[in-house]
């Protein structure tokens, strides 16, 4: 299968120390790709890289054979690669479903001239993305707190609140940053299930920065293993946890 998202010899350093060190590597299309590896591995860096929020020193980014080298984010989005973030960015003082609604770009009523000339048009548009945002927090399962301040929300909904925005534009990839972290193990099924189906059912491709290996192992195949900003090795989670060097600078490291 083709790589969705080619990384080709990145490097990045911040001052004289080399995060990223000629680093490589491929993302199939309609993949779950886990990236894991020891702090300061270089793994949110390399994330940033791709998302367009942090320019490379050198190297090449591709995103199904265009290059998207130091695209900004904005751009980047409106081409199908979107990320998360290990803390969610909501509108806090919007409700679950309002949030979903603005996400959407290039709606009618953004502008004065289509307020004011061209209601109709707005009203449509508007009563079409609120049917599209309540289809996607009832697949999130956040139906019960949709009109519910999303600044009120637990960690694991606001985590599902966002896997869900992706779900408001024409995602290709999503990059998905610690999305266990603050979740309750009941949420991180129901994220971990929707991630699933996202995948199965919409054909989205996942590249997954995770430490919770149980999350890792159900998920991601294959798995990418970093260190000192390079690729260690790449396999099965069954490969990985058996590989010795993976062992001593990874696993060994966290026990």
């Amino acid at each position: 299968m083709a790589a969705i998202i080619d990384v080709q010899h990145v490097n990045k350093a911040f001052g004289g120390l080399k995060v990223i060190n000629d680093c490589s590597i491929q993302v199939e299309q309609g993949s779950i790709t886990g990236l894991i590896g020891p702090n300061g591995a270089g793994k949110s860096t390399l994330f940033n890289i791709i998302a367009g929020s942090l320019p490379l020193d050198s190297g090449q980014v591709l995103l199904d054979g265009e290059d998207i080298t130091n695209r900004p984010a904005n751009e980047l989005f409106h081409k199908g690669l979107l990320r998360t973030f290990q803390i969610a960015h909501e509108f806090s003082h919007m409700t679950a479903l309002e949030n979903l609604m603005m996400v959407p770009p290039a709606q009618a009523g953004e502008t004065l001239f289509n307020a004011w000339l061209k209601p109709s048009l707005v009203s449509r548009q508007e009563d079409e993305v609120r049917r599209r945002a309540l289809e996607v927090i009832d697949f999130i399962g956040l139906h019960h707190v949709r009109n519910e301040l999303a600044g009120n929300l637990s960690g694991g909904q606001k985590k599902l609140l966002e896997l869900g925005r992706t779900m408001m534009t024409d995602a290709r990839v999503v990059l998905l940053d610690e999305i266990a972290a603050g979740v309750n193990r009941t949420l991180l099924g129901d994220l971990v299930t929707n991630i699933e189906r996202l995948n199965r059912e919409m054909g989205y491709t996942f590249l997954v920065i995770e430490h919770d290996m149980d999350m890792i192992a159900r998920l991601c195949d294959p798995v990418i293993v970093l260190a000192q900003g390079s690729v260690m090795v790449e396999g099965s989670i069954e490969e990985i946890q058996n590989n010795p060097q993976v062992i001593e600078a990874y696993f060994g490291a966290a026990s």
